[in-house]
C-alpha cells in the first residue's frame, strides 16, 4: 500500500461471532469489499478455503478467542498476500502482538473495540488502535486507524503497554472486585431482606458479568500481564480504607468528574 491509500478490500476471520459479524456489516456499509473466513483452525477449514478468503485482502482480521490467536495466526500467515496488515481485536493487546509479530513477518497492528456487538444508543465506539510492525511506508497503523473512521467508529492511538495497563483496571479490577465484594456479601445471614436499589443495581450490572461472560473476563484477566500488579495497587487503597481515611480516597476518586465542578 502507498502512503495515505485507503484500504478497501479487507477479510474477517471469526466472521459468524458477534463481533465478526458486527465488522461485516459495517464495514460492507461503509462500501468495503469484505470477504469472510470462519474457524480456520478447524482441520475442516481447508488450504484452498483460506487462500480464496484473503486473496486480494489489504487487511485481514482475526476475530477469534484469545487463546487461539496464535494457531490462527500462524495457520494463516502463509496465506497472506505479500504487504497485506494483519490485526486483531482482542481485548489484550502484548501476548496477541506478540503471537502475530512472531508468526506473521509482515505488517501487523493491534485493535481494541471498546464496546460489545450491540452498541448503546449515545456511546462513542472508540477503538484503540496499537502498532505492532508498521509496513515499507510506516502507514499500517494510520491505515488501519482511517479504515475504522470509515466505518462509523472513534479509533484513537495507543501502545500495547497502556492499553494493558488501563484495562488491568476497567475490565479486570473491575471483574475482580465485583466478584469479591458479592462473595463477601454473601457471608452477611439475611442479607436478602435489606437489599436498597442501589445495591440491586450493582447486582443487576455484574448479573451478566457472572452468568454469561465470566469466563471471557477470567481469560482476559489472566492474559493481561499488568493484572496481578494492578490488583496489588488496588490492595493499597483497601489498607488506607481499613485505616479509616475515607477522605483521601473520596477526594482521590473525584478525579473522574474534576472537569463538572
Amino acid at each position: 500500500m502507498k502512503p495515505g491509500q485507503d484500504i478497501t478490500r479487507v477479510a474477517i476471520v471469526g466472521a459468524r461471532g458477534q463481533m465478526g459479524a458486527l465488522f461485516v456489516r459495517a464495514f460492507h456499509k461503509a462500501g468495503l469489499d469484505v470477504a469472510t473466513l470462519d474457524r480456520p483452525y478447524d482441520p475442516d477449514a481447508t488450504g484452498d478455503a483460506i487462500k480464496a478468503a484473503l486473496a486480494g485482502a489489504q487487511l485481514v482480521i482475526l476475530s477469534v478467542p484469545v487463546t487461539a490467536m496464535g494457531d490462527v495466526a500462524r495457520t494463516l500467515a502463509p496465506a497472506l498476500e505479500p504487504g497485506a496488515i494483519l490485526a486483531d481485536v482482542c481485548s489484550v493487546k502484548v501476548h496477541p502482538l506478540g503471537q502475530m509479530l512472531g508468526a506473521y513477518a509482515g505488517p501487523v497492528v493491534g485493535t481494541h473495540p471498546l464496546f460489545g456487538p450491540v452498541i448503546p444508543d449515545g456511546f462513542e465506539p472508540r477503538v484503540a488502535v496499537t502498532p505492532g510492525r508498521e509496513n515499507a511506508n510506516g502507514d499500517a497503523a494510520g491505515a488501519v486507524s482511517r479504515l475504522f473512521a470509515r466505518a462509523g467508529f472513534s479509533p484513537f492511538d495507543s501502545t500495547a503497554e497502556e492499553h494493558d495497563r488501563a484495562m488491568a483496571c476497567v475490565q479486570g479490577l473491575n471483574f475482580i472486585t465485583t466478584v469479591a465484594y458479592l462473595a463477601a456479601a454473601r457471608q452477611v445471614p439475611g442479607i436478602e431482606k435489606f437489599l436498597t436499589p442501589s445495591f440491586e443495581r450493582r447486582l443487576e450490572a455484574a448479573r451478566k458479568m457472572l452468568t454469561q461472560d465470566r469466563e471471557l473476563f477470567q481469560l482476559i484477566s489472566e492474559d493481561n500481564p499488568f493484572m496481578q500488579e494492578t490488583v496489588r495497587q488496588f490492595t493499597a487503597y483497601l489498607d488506607i480504607a481499613a485505616g479509616g481515611d475515607l477522605d483521601l480516597l473520596s477526594a482521590r476518586a473525584s478525579w473522574w468528574w474534576r472537569d463538572k465542578a
